[in-house]
């Protein structure tokens, strides 16, 4: 169901009063493309406790907006993410408590609270394109890991670092790697901790292009994004959560879930005017969503 124009509005003014630890644009107003760009640069965009409220918070404003067709996740800064911060790392902690089975029961409900953030990215119904430049470690990668398409500067490196700190990764990496880059190329990652380059996490398929600078990144990753904007929303979301679907079962269950959600999306108005632009050698006039 489209948003009404109050909603649309109230999720626009409450963009504009920003963020803690986040920043939101829109570059051109006419071009449908937002960026979140993490904003602690200083920090090198370490993710304190508050960034797990806000990320779900500003992509659950975002679905609002018919004008957020496509959206950018990048970052301040010459890093992208150095994880999380150590102070939120310890604030995941309980206090000490007579039952080891309540405080065991609280930091799991802590734990999931953080994965849902982190999964906010992939469940966001429009595309996603992360722009990696610099550092991407530990709860970077977590991040990179959820968006739907991953481009990077050559200065860009990656580390799951979470075993060096005596930890096993829990937002999302030892789940979505394996989808990504293979069983193989995850466990090397995640048990040795190395730093890969940038065209090595090509060369796995971490990430899908390479770009020279952070500027050439910047870039292309803006023409991505407006390109995937251009396309049907109900295209495009379809394909999105189909596939998602579809990684997690075997094939015969994604094609009955395919068969399902087509069976609905194929009787949109995009297919006919699709097939009349194509015919008439024209650009598409996609239904807003």
């Amino acid at each position: 169901m489209a948003a009404s124009d109050l909603e649309i509005r109230a999720a626009e003014d409450e963009l504009r009063r920003g963020f803690q630890t986040l920043e939101v644009v829109q570059k051109d107003p006419a071009v449908p493309v937002y960026h979140i760009y993490l904003n602690r640069a200083a920090q090198r965009n370490a993710l304190t406790v508050p960034f797990f409220s806000e990320l779900p918070r500003a992509l659950s404003l975002l679905s609002v907006l018919p004008s957020a067709r496509a959206l950018v996740l990048a970052a301040r800064g010459p890093h992208f993410c150095s994880g999380i911060d150590l102070e939120a790392l310890r604030s995941l902690t309980p206090s000490p408590s007579p039952s080891p089975a309540a405080a065991a029961d609280l930091l799991r409900g802590r734990i999931l609270s953080l994965q849902a953030a982190i999964s906010s990215l992939e469940r966001f119904r429009k595309p996603v394109v992360a722009a990696i430049q610099g550092a991407c470690v530990g709860g970077g990668v977590d991040l990179a890991a959820a968006c739907d398409i991953r481009y990077c500067s050559d200065d860009a490196f990656f580390v799951v670092k979470e075993v060096d700190l005596a930890l096993a990764a829990d937002l999302g990496s030892l789940q979505r790697l394996p989808h990504i880059i293979g069983y193989g190329n995850a466990v090397d990652l995640a048990l040795t901790c190395r730093r890969v380059s940038a065209l090595e996490a090509k060369a796995m398929g971490l990430v899908s292009r390479v770009f020279p600078s952070p500027s050439a990144l910047e870039e292309g990753v803006d023409q991505l994004a407006k390109g995937l904007a251009e396309k049907s929303s109900v295209a495009v979301m379809g394909t999105k959560a189909v596939l998602l679907k579809s990684r997690d079962q075997k094939v015969d269950e994604g094609l009955d879930y395919v068969a399902t959600w087509n069976s609905a999306m194929l009787m949109s108005p995009d297919l006919e005017e699709a097939v009349a632009a194509h015919i008439q050698k024209r650009k598409p006039n996609f239904s807003k969503l």
